[in-house]
């Protein structure tokens, strides 16, 4: 289909449309669709629904890459009908795509019934409205993450999650997203307190060192589309079904591409020695040999 402005809108083998932005070279959810993604990748994986439901107060989830809204539409959906209140917290260094895909909205129906909030996000960056059983409160913050996360403090940012939906462009299209400082000050806005877990498409050996390397927990996540597994990552173990363990730790000692980015150019380079012995004291490590 023909471009408008720097995004086009793509259909996929599936017969699902996405969008696809023509500056980074990438289609936002290419495998399986936006709505079928973002329901295997973050609403199932996250165990939204089930968490939700157990929360007593507000549930807080910070969705990393508002993108064309396929995420955060996506847990609207699924959490729509437990009775409680939500706080969705979307960030993006634009609005772009997001204007693109409500242009769109007759062939992305991941945006279905969405329309005034995602409207408001445009006009505002805030809406408050009754959806189905809940009482959702979303804000959108239009910044530079990795700047913002350095630059606000938290008093005056989003509440602390009970869930993070990690959705940027790849590492190697956009690196800035995806260096060990951006995880770790993320992993520092954690409530130590509040239980929280993340999940992004990546299944890189340098990511995954990243996430440790940050703090969290990290563990192997479900395949979704053209991929065989993806990422999970926590304050508690408790929260990983699949934990990665001293096999994965060996395969990233011999990897070519282990070592987490340090600054906003991609790159592949083997652990350093200081980050190997950092990666065999974490927590999750301690009982391997």
């Amino acid at each position: 289909m023909p471009p408008d402005s720097d995004y086009q809108l793509v259909l996929l083998a599936n017969g699902a449309f996405s969008v696809r932005s023509l500056a980074y070279g990438e289609t936002m959810h290419p495998g399986i669709g936006p709505a079928a993604e973002a329901e295997t990748l973050y609403v199932n994986q996250l165990r939204l629904r089930e968490r939700r439901a157990a929360s007593a107060g507000e549930f807080v989830v910070w969705d990393v890459g508002l993108g064309a809204a396929a995420n955060a539409t996506a847990v609207l959906r699924a959490t729509r009908e437990i009775p409680g209140r939500l706080r969705l917290a979307s960030f993006e260094n634009t609005t772009a795509p997001l204007a693109f895909a409500l242009q769109h909205q007759a062939e992305l129906l991941s945006l279905a019934d969405y329309e005034t909030p995602l409207r408001a996000m445009l006009t505002s960056g805030q809406a408050r409205f009754r959806d189905g059983r809940q009482e959702v409160e979303w804000t959108l913050t239009v910044a530079d993450f990795p700047a913002w996360l350095a630059e606000v403090v938290p008093t005056v940012a989003p509440p602390p999650p009970h869930a993070i939906l990690f959705d940027p462009f790849s590492p190697a299209k956009n690196p800035a997203m995806w260096t060990l400082d951006v995880f770790t000050r993320l992993f520092r806005r954690l409530d130590p307190q509040r239980p929280c877990s993340l999940a992004t498409y990546s299944r890189s050996t340098m990511t995954r060192a990243a996430l440790l390397l940050a703090g969290f927990f990290v563990g192997a996540g479900e395949a979704t589309g053209t991929k065989e597994e993806t990422t999970i990552a926590a304050n508690t173990l408790d929260l990983l079904a699949r934990p990665l363990d001293g096999r994965w730790l060996e395969r990233a000692r011999r990897s070519d591409s282990a070592e987490p980015l340090g600054e906003a150019v991609y790159r592949r380079m083997p652990l350093s020695e200081a980050n190997w012995k950092r990666l065999r004291e974490h927590q999750q490590f301690r009982n391997v040999r």
